[in-house]
């Protein structure tokens, strides 16, 4: 069984779709962790009300991110965590952290990456650039997890048209509904052992359904 962490910064609702999707198409999977660096981060009474080990750290209590990131791989690995999800997570992993999870950690990005990603670009500040830059499609990005910011491979992306009254909020949550589907669709993917990675190009075995 492959056992999954997952970090958060907000309401974690891309964690619940993983955790609703591994009971319902019954993969061989199961969150052991949820991480956030947020108090007040509701996805983890979300992780607590199913019963998963939910875990606040403060970032203060640390002199430095390496420091912090070094107690999140401390935690995870006496939890013989196998891939680390990203679900909403608002910090930078050091080099550390990436080294010793290794083509095993997956983000999810709002937009069509390379597109909109980087540095400053994340939640609704991702939907305002798109909107001004006048885009007739967004969507959705799972990606590994590399030393830049939002630049590795890419595994799984969606599309959504934006309309003539396209706002930020509606254009957010046309985004966060395919969130939903791709990000438990790339967990079930890596649990099944179907992705390849060779270089930047991810292949997918098998048929998608």
């Amino acid at each position: 069984m492959l056992k999954i962490g997952v970090l958060i910064s907000g309401s974690g609702t891309n964690f619940q779709a993983i955790v609703e999707t591994i009971e319902d198409e019954n993969i061989n999977a199961k969150v052991e962790l949820v991480i956030s660096n947020k108090k007040d981060a509701y996805g983890l009474k979300r992780a607590e009300s199913r019963g998963i080990r939910a875990l606040y750290l403060d970032s203060k209590d640390f002199n430095n991110i390496e420091d912090y990131d070094l107690k999140l791989i401390e935690e995870f690995k006496k939890r013989d965590i196998e891939l680390i999800v990203l679900a909403g997570y608002l910090k930078v992993l050091s080099s550390d952290f990436i080294e010793a999870f290794k083509n095993k950690i997956i983000n999810i990005h709002p937009s069509l990456l390379p597109s909109f990603g980087g540095r400053g670009c994340y939640g609704e500040k991702v939907h305002e650039k798109v909107l001004n830059y006048g885009c007739k499609y967004s969507g959705a990005t799972v990606h590994f997890v590399d030393n830049g910011v939002d630049t590795g491979p890419i595994i799984l992306q969606k599309i959504v048209e934006i309309d003539e009254y396209e706002t930020i909020n509606s254009l957010k949550q046309k985004v966060l509904t395919i969130e939903h589907k791709i990000l438990p669709m790339a967990v079930k993917l890596f649990a099944e052992e179907r992705i390849v990675l060779n270089s930047r190009k991810v292949k997918i075995l098998g048929e998608m359904k």
